[in-house]
């Protein structure tokens, strides 16, 4: 409404939206490939942790605890 008010000429006729994009094979293509890359990225990451050793010594804390 602003627009019209200021003098620039009316905009006919509808628009792509956001999603217009997923119509073109291609970036659907590339967006899957994209996701693809980055969950075996992830599983590579997650395959290679370690569990921690539990800590001993005097600031450990106590198994059992005190009553």
């Amino acid at each position: 409404m602003v627009q019209l008010r200021a003098g620039n000429p009316q905009q006919k006729g509808s628009r792509p939206g956001p999603a217009y994009a997923y119509n073109i094979k291609a970036l659907r293509d590339r967006d899957m490939l994209i996701a693809a890359q980055a969950e075996q990225s992830y599983e590579r990451f997650v395959s290679q942790w370690k569990a921690r050793r539990q800590k001993t010594g005097t600031r450990a804390p106590q198994s059992g605890g005190r009553k």
